[in-house]
């Protein structure tokens, strides 16, 4: 599919002025039925779409925040209709026309008091007996897919008193409306806090946002006070929880799995500058954290740490299950780990817990993981042990959204359902993308879907030469200025080394020097994951990691 860019759409062929009042209709083009299964069954069976109550009436343009400062599922109602019509009316540079920054804010800052005092592992449906009635819906990843979010809310029903929701992270990038699909998550936290979870995901973070898309969607929507929404939008994501246990026996997060980091106290002192501290202890060299070291880790920080004390925030989001047993450092995202089946039994026995649902890989990552099951149903089972079982969950169909390519993944998403009385006996429901596919007027992924140029990965990648300056040379000028490697590394008279996985990595200042012989020191140490690109002589450099 085709993409337009925020700036390439005609101003001329919108409406003007925009219109105060609209009645859209916010579940139009959805598809007719979704299919279901448990675990014990192979059969695919009808699921039965949930309405929301009522059709949302006409609405005023620009939404303000509601006169005395408590939400109401009319205005949900309203800024989904908004949303919807504006998705397809307006181009993004009108947003503010929608949701001036005024209410952005009252919005946001209202959800972030929220968040930032939750847990960093929520408990839910713990504390007091559930009524027979309750379910609890878990879903993937979104990535700014905000149309067919509106499917899912649709078909699974909205939250409600006993219908509970948990959202596993990864709110933007990659598709145009991230900035929509996020506020619409926020609004539903402050209109029910306790029915309404959302955790963190890997690309809620400064270095996602500002290489896949969500940034640039944000400084386009909102022009000259872009900055500032995206400033509030990070501090936000700060306060997101990274996991949750549902009925104490479902762990739920969007990477997975954590290290153990033990802190014990010095002989010689116990004093705080004095401790010890041992990251890893067994013979080799990780194992498997607790919940109370959860608790404790600190994740209000922009980009969890690939390296240091404050490494369980950076594996609750970036880790991957594996076939291979036991722990091992995830070298291809360069940040988190692999675990093994008995890993995910060992964790699940410990805790008393039946299921872990994590997110975190789509159809295009799936693709390079040949052990593992493909993510066209939306869902795979990795693990299947003596205490439960593992399953990966992706929400966003069809995805990504927009490709710069003409073959597609075609990949369906899917939600989870745990009813009562255990939990614990997942209803997986698949659905299609809607059609037809909403037609992007943004920056959406098919900047961010890298052409690389191929190089040989057997010897140092680029050596000061004048016939390697001419391969970076005609990359750079190419219409896709990238380079395709797996880590930059600083190797002696080498200016770039091509080796597998990610330690170091080098940050250049912007300029060009006229030759690549002239580099300069690196400023920063920092990963490369999945697919990234960092400056180098102020061009741009894509990474992409290969087993």
């Amino acid at each position: 599919m085709s993409s337009k860019h925020f700036s390439d759409l005609d101003s001329s062929a919108l409406p003007n002025p925009i219109p105060t009042d609209v009645t859209p209709a916010p579940f139009d083009h959805l598809p007719s039925t979704t299919t279901s299964s448990t675990l014990s069954e192979s059969e695919e069976i009808p699921c039965t779409s949930s309405s929301p109550s009522s059709t949302p009436p006409p609405i005023h343009l620009p939404l303000s925040w509601p006169p005395d400062a408590t939400l109401s599922l009319q205005w949900i109602h309203h800024l989904i209709a908004a949303f919807d019509w504006s998705s397809k009316n307006l181009p993004p540079s009108h947003f503010p026309s929608v949701l001036p920054v005024s209410v952005f804010d009252t919005l946001i800052l209202t959800a972030s008091k929220i968040l930032h005092k939750e847990p960093n592992c929520l408990k839910i449906l713990q504390d007091s007996p559930p009524s027979s009635d309750s379910t609890v819906v878990v879903v993937g990843d979104i990535h700014g897919q905000f149309h067919d979010l509106l499917f899912l809310l649709q078909d699974a029903g909205f939250p409600s008193e006993n219908r509970f929701f948990v959202f596993n992270g990864d709110y933007v990038d990659r598709g145009a409306w991230g900035l929509e699909t996020f506020l619409l998550l926020l609004a539903w936290k402050v209109f029910m806090p306790h029915r309404v979870f959302l955790l963190r995901g890997n690309h809620e973070s400064k270095y996602c946002t500002s290489v896949y898309g969500f940034e640039k969607e944000v400084l386009t929507k909102y022009g000259d006070r872009g900055k500032h929404v995206y400033r509030k939008c990070l501090g936000c994501f700060e306060g997101l929880p990274l996991a949750s246990i549902i009925a104490g026996c479902v762990y739920t997060a969007h990477g997975g799995l954590f290290r153990s980091v033990s802190v014990p106290s010095s002989k010689r002192s116990k004093g705080k500058k004095n401790r010890r501290i041992i990251l890893n202890p067994e013979a080799n060299g990780l194992s498997l954290g607790s919940l109370e070291e959860l608790s404790k880790a600190r994740r209000s920080v922009l980009d969890p740490p690939w390296e240091g004390l404050n490494l369980i925030p950076g594996d609750v989001l970036w880790s991957d299950p594996s076939m291979n047993p036991g722990l091992s450092p995830n070298r291809e995202r360069g940040i988190g780990l692999l675990w093994g089946p008995d890993c995910t039994e060992e964790f699940l026995k410990k805790f008393d817990l039946k299921l872990i649902i994590r997110s975190h890989e789509g159809p295009d990552a799936r693709e390079k993981r040949p052990g593992l099951a493909g993510m066209d149903q939306g869902y795979t089972i990795d693990h299947v042990v003596d205490s439960g079982k593992l399953i990966t969950l992706f929400s966003a169909p069809d995805y990504p959204q927009f490709q710069a390519t003409e073959e597609r993944y075609k990949n369906k998403g899917a939600y989870i359902v745990l009813e009562p009385p255990n939990f614990d006996v997942p209803i997986i429901h698949s659905f299609e993308a809607i059609t037809p596919r909403p037609k992007p007027s943004s920056c959406a992924s098919a900047s961010h879907v890298f052409h690389p140029l191929e190089c040989p990965r057997q010897s140092p990648l680029l050596e000061s030469s004048a016939a390697n300056d001419e391969i970076v040379d005609n990359c750079i000028h190419s219409n896709s200025p990238t380079i395709q490697i797996t880590t930059i590394r600083l190797n002696g008279d080498n200016f770039l080394h091509w080796s597998q996985g990610v330690i170091d990595c080098i940050f250049m200042d912007k300029g060009k020097p006229a030759t690549l012989s002239e580099r300069k020191q690196p400023k920063t140490r920092r990963p490369f994951c999945g697919m990234g690109c960092r400056k180098l002589r102020g061009y741009d450099l894509a990474c992409k990691l290969h087993g």
